[in-house]
């Protein structure tokens, strides 16, 4: 005995409701030692007793044997005297004041439970609903913490006694695993017609799998909401299911059963096989493959489709029967999506044909994420389910802020000592409805986290709605606002682990610049503090503001218009245009009349569609510029690029695309193909960007160069950008943990606050 020590071991991260008590109590008895686990507010305490060696070897089999489920942000170890416990033993979860337990996301069904589903002498033999503690529900039906299950949605269905033999068995997979269930027990289906009525069938799933066959278009409720479903497949139910929804041409989701079934319609790599399945399950987008059989309203214009597997058991039993169905967010356009029966049938009025729906409430919304392979590095484009409501570490503690995000593609963020937890996707804010899920999530993730901000920072743009909600939750909190492209720089550099200060290439649509115009196309210098503006694409007027943004043609005319005046050249596009409403365009920007100023790369995007004639309006944010990625082929590096041309004015360098929308106008009489054009246009842009960063470096000195911003979704400026800069011996900053557009917004605008608030 007088070799046995004492060590209390404090776990912080994702470390509840992930089999991770159950995993230190098989380890502890292994190893023939004594103590006790149990979960708390801050996350997991064990109480441990042994030899030496054998404690070293435990603590270094922790952090190298998680379950699937666990990730360990902190793990501290100090000596306590030897307490002669007589075994090892889990005991119940304690409160405390100090809350700094991590809930995990929402997982994709395990593959243990993947092969009970489909066991025909398994008790869950095809239950919907089958999870264990390596997979399953969390944070769509967490509603505090710790995480126990009274604290969960789930505290509406009592176990019955084997389900609760299981939960109490610490080697079961399904020790305190809080969703488990069984068909005695658990949640159930139920089917209902384009009324919201019950209708009693023998199997609900059956008969959601013949309405889809008949071309139907199904509403499921799912893991963090509804889907509208149709077969892909069938040309006349994904046409249908698009003019229901008021959904002309943005591509939908789809989901196949697996990565083999996906290969029939795209062409899938390693990397991208990878990321299909991994543990967050995102919708990933795939180069589509000739000839498949996919209907071609699924991603019009598009040569990628975003598709995603199974990630819950009734999802897999759905795709049996299909080689893909469509899986869209189930809500009207602009509308959150639906996520409560009470209110699925009014929301999704007009556009389901039936339901498929259970009884387990969704306490949190949560909508599918999207990513794709960038870069050689999955990259995020809509950061939510199965990522949320992970932490992103920031480098160092800060107070807590709350960030409330922008106006598209809205997320917020709460701060807690050195992570910052942003939430799911929220939406774009153009209505009530939007608000107040914004709202919700505020509200969840402060109890959550169990903090209360000391500020809260928002965009500067002072008419924006999330502005106005920063206003309204302040009360006597203090506000900050925070520049749209500086809150991108900062988001970039704390996805990279970095403070700064960086070079700042900053392209997107629509931001609220320091001088009152709209900024898009910027060259930053700055770190978590501060920015300075070194430069940026030259001002063109903006004819009609926001309408220029559904309406590319008019920044073609603006951009024309700067660079020939009035006398415009005959080009096809504008045979689509009608001569008064052009006559009256140009008296606009002659005058100044609604045409505000932007530098923006976004609206150049646009007017370059345009000119070329692919695309006069839009029926999506990004649409033009999406379509014109799509024209590159193969052999696009080839092509000779586009010029710009770069001055210094009082130290502010102005990227002039006068010689480029020269060169694009005599290709177009010359005949060169949209396709090289759009080659042309993109390698331009990488190039100018380098030209840039090398003046940049005269004066500033060699910096990282961090890339950000909704055009740096664009996979073929990337790639090509950041290899020109690595070439020319520059860090690149990609994003990873958070989207390059504004849905990683709030986690910059936080960082922010958080440093000019810190001492």
């Amino acid at each position: 005995m007088s070799e046995m020590v004492g060590r209390q071991i404090r776990i912080e991260g994702i470390v509840q409701g992930v089999g991770f008590r159950p995993f230190i109590y098989r380890l502890a008895t292994e190893m023939n030692l004594t103590g006790s686990v149990l979960n708390d507010s801050q996350g997991v305490l064990i109480v441990v007793e042994g030899a030496p060696s054998v404690l070293d070897s435990f603590c270094s089999a922790i952090a190298d044997e998680l379950p699937p489920l666990a990730v360990i942000s902190r793990m501290e170890v100090s000596d306590l005297p030897v307490n002669d416990a007589a075994d090892f033993r889990i005991i119940e979860s304690k409160l405390n004041q100090n809350r700094v337990a991590q809930i995990a996301p929402d997982s994709h069904v395990c593959p243990d439970c993947l092969r009970e589903l489909f066991n025909p002498s398994d008790r869950r033999y095809r239950y919907p609903f089958i999870n264990c503690t390596n997979c399953g529900p969390r944070f769509s039906i967490v509603t505090n913490i710790p995480y126990d299950r009274p604290l969960t949605t789930m505290a509406d269905f009592p176990l019955c006694a084997d389900c609760q033999m299981e939960y109490e068995d610490p080697v079961s997979r399904r020790f305190h695993a809080q969703p488990n269930a069984c068909a005695e027990c658990g949640p159930q289906l139920s089917f209902a017609d384009n009324t919201g009525c019950f209708v009693a069938v023998e199997d609900p799933l059956v008969e959601a799998v013949n309405r889809l066959r008949a071309g139907e278009i199904l509403a499921v409720k799912g893991l963090g909401g509804y889907h509208l479903v149709v077969d892909a497949e069938n040309d006349v139910a994904v046409l249908r299911l698009r003019q229901r929804k008021h959904r002309d041409e943005k591509p939908f989701a789809v989901m196949s059963f697996g990565v083999e079934e996906i290969q029939a319609f795209c062409h899938v790599s390693e990397q991208e096989e990878r990321l299909l399945k991994s543990v967050e399950r995102p919708i990933v987008l795939l180069r589509s493959r000739d000839g498949h059989s996919l209907s071609p309203s699924v991603a019009p214009n598009n040569k990628f489709f975003g598709f995603m597997v199974p990630y819950t058991p009734l999802h897999y039993l759905l795709l049996e029967q299909f080689d893909a169905l469509v899986m869209t967010s189930g809500n009207q356009t602009d509308e959150p999506i639906v996520f409560e029966n009470s209110e699925a049938e009014s929301r999704l009025e007009g556009i389901a044909d039936c339901y498929l729906q259970h009884n387990r409430r969704i306490h949190i919304r949560t909508d599918d994420s999207i990513a794709r392979i960038l870069d050689g590095e999955p990259v995020l484009y809509r950061r939510s389910r199965g990522y949320v409501p992970r932490g992103v570490m920031l480098t160092t503690e800060q107070p807590c802020v709350l960030a409330v995000g922008a106006e598209l593609k809205n997320t917020i963020c709460l701060t807690r000592s050195d992570r910052a937890y942003l939430s799911h996707h929220i939406g774009d804010l153009k209505n009530q409805q939007v608000v107040d899920s914004m709202k919700q999530a505020v509200h969840h993730f402060q109890g959550l986290l169990e903090v209360k901000p000391t500020m809260i920072a928002h965009d500067l743009h002072p008419d924006y709605l999330s502005t106005h909600v920063a206003g309204e939750l302040a009360g006597e909190l203090p506000l900050v606002a925070v520049q749209h492209h500086h809150a991108h720089l900062s988001s970039c550099l704390v996805d990279n682990g970095q403070r700064g200060p960086a070079i700042g290439v900053i392209f997107d649509g629509v931001g609220y610049g320091t001088d009152g115009n709209i900024w898009g196309g910027e060259f930053l210098v700055g770190d978590l503090n501060d920015f300075q503006r070194l430069g940026h694409l030259a001002y063109r007027p903006m004819p009609g503001g926001d309408a220029a943004t559904k309406e590319p043609w008019r920044m073609a005319v603006s951009y024309l218009n700067t660079v020939f005046g009035s006398e415009l050249p005959e080009l096809e596009v504008f045979r689509q245009i009608d001569s008064s409403a052009l006559k009256l365009l140009l008296q606009m920007i002659e005058k100044g009349i609604n045409s505000p100023l932007t530098s923006s790369v976004g609206r150049l995007f646009d007017a370059v569609a345009a000119l070329i004639g692919l695309r006069c309006k839009v029926s999506y944010e990004g649409q033009a510029a999406l379509e014109l990625e799509m024209l590159i082929d193969g052999d696009s590096a080839a092509e000779p690029a586009y010029s710009f041309l770069i001055t210094e004015t009082d130290g502010m360098l102005q990227v002039d695309p006068t010689p480029m929308i020269r060169q694009l106008v005599n290709d177009l009489a010359g005949q060169v193909t949209a396709a090289q054009i759009s080659a042309r246009f993109h390698n331009g842009l990488a190039q100018m960007v380098l030209d840039v960063c090398r003046t940049i470096v005269v004066e500033q000195g060699r910096l990282p160069v961090a890339l950000s911003g909704g055009v740096f979704q664009n996979r073929y400026l990337t790639e090509l950008t950041a290899k020109l800069l690595r070439q020319e011996g520059f860090e690149v900053l990609l994003h990873r943990q958070v989207p390059p557009n504004d849905g990683g917004l709030a986690l910059g605008q936080a960082a922010i606050a958080g440093a000019i608030a810190a001492p």
